[in-house]
């Protein structure tokens, strides 16, 4: 029998999908929720502090917010093939946060691509036998998309 935890990061951050067909092509930005799911065996060890956990949520926030946020927060992602908008944000102050990415920053390429940042993190302890599942961002109140492993 396994369980489950989910925590999540929130960040503001900027992009544009430059083939769209409406307004998304646009340069524009979401409070993104980036929210890893774990699984594993609780932790029986008797006297540790994670003894009843999988995981302590304040661990994985500490990944989510090294590896995800930290990284993207106020800053714009932009596909390293959209020159259009690479031009514009080169001419920015050399302190603007660009994340350049070999994808295009979709919901859908956003939690692959965190998925990626989160799971060499997820360690197990006292053989509980951990494993990140899903990455899921949430782009808006209304639209999700999930990388399952």
């Amino acid at each position: 029998m396994t369980t489950r935890i989910r925590r999540y990061v929130e960040t503001d951050t900027g992009h544009r999908v430059p083939n769209h067909k409406s307004k998304c092509r646009h340069f524009h930005g979401h409070r993104y929720r980036f929210e890893a799911e774990i699984e594993g065996d609780i932790v029986e060890t008797s006297g540790v502090s994670e003894e009843g956990m999988l995981m302590d949520f304040s661990d994985v926030s500490q990944i989510l917010t090294v590896h995800i946020h930290d990284v993207v927060d106020h800053a714009f992602v932009v596909y390293e093939g959209d020159e259009e908008a690479r031009v514009v944000l080169s001419g920015l102050s050399s302190d603007h946060r660009t994340v350049i990415v070999p994808f295009i920053p979709t919901a859908e390429n956003l939690a692959k691509w965190a998925f990626e940042q989160v799971q060499p993190h997820i360690q197990t302890a006292y053989g509980n036998r951990l494993r990140l599942v899903a990455m899921h961002v949430r782009e808006t109140p209304k639209s999700w998309a999930s990388w399952y492993e």
